[in-house]
């Protein structure tokens, strides 16, 4: 799974590195709002739960974060955001999956397509690529800091459905339910281990290796598509080299 991983933690601290400069501020109030449509309590209402706990990292104001709650459970006036699902190809074949928070559809979609078109990629049917991936829960734990059998006996029993270790990875990956996340990830927090990265995600199935050009292409057009002010997450399923990812 290197090729899910390695960009797991490149896109989250380039998230982060973002937040801090106000960029992805915009991108997480839209989450917390249209997660907070389903409830405003994120004890019983997983995806703010998550919303909010990204919020957090980023040291986004709790304001900021109540404001955009009561938005989303119409306490406030705010704007109405449709969720959409696009997908496409990128250089070399590799499927990409984007979640979209949009008011303008038309606009939006405009757009996408002429990102894809500009960087060897274009747009496709719904449903062309969305096969290839599985909605999952996805947490990576530092090596460093913990025993492999006691982490994998915690997770485990906390409901995980598969723990990983790539030797050539700095974390262990684990693998749960979309829906027992929280449960997961409480249990190892609970045991002092420090958590990496803790998220719903969209993991491939298989993956399609990328080198040269159509790597460097690639990482361009993931780069413009996570830019993009209504594109909320962005996956796909290419692996490429570590040295390649970090330039």
């Amino acid at each position: 799974m290197s090729g899910h991983s390695k960009w797991s933690q490149i896109k989250h601290k380039k998230a982060n590195t973002d937040a801090k400069k106000g960029k992805s501020f915009t991108k997480i109030v839209k989450e917390i709002t249209v997660a907070a449509r389903s409830g405003g309590d994120p004890d019983g209402n997983p995806r703010l739960r998550l919303a909010i706990d990204k919020a957090k990292e980023v040291n986004m104001p709790s304001e900021n974060i109540k404001k955009a709650i009561m938005k989303g459970t119409g306490e406030l006036p705010g704007v109405n955001y449709e969720e959409v699902i696009y997908e496409g190809y990128g250089p070399g074949g590799a499927a990409v999956l984007m979640d979209v928070l949009t008011d303008n559809k038309n606009r939006t979609v405009s757009e996408i397509r002429h990102i894809l078109s500009k960087n060897g990629g274009n747009l496709g049917e719904s449903g062309c690529v969305a096969w290839i991936f599985d909605k999952r829960g996805y947490i990576l734990v530092d090596k460093a800091k913990v025993d492999e059998d006691t982490l994998m006996s915690i997770a485990l029993d906390a409901g995980a459905e598969d723990m990983k270790n790539d030797p050539k990875e700095d974390n262990y990956e684990i693998i749960t339910a979309p829906e027992t996340l929280d449960t997961v990830k409480n249990a190892i927090a609970g045991h002092k281990m420090d958590i990496s990265l803790a998220e719903v995600t969209m993991l491939p199935k298989n993956y399609v290796p990328l080198e040269g050009n159509a790597a460097e292409q690639m990482i361009r057009l993931i780069d413009a598509l996570e830019d993009h002010d209504d594109i909320q997450n962005v996956y796909a399923n290419f692996d490429i080299a570590d040295d390649t990812l970090k330039s």
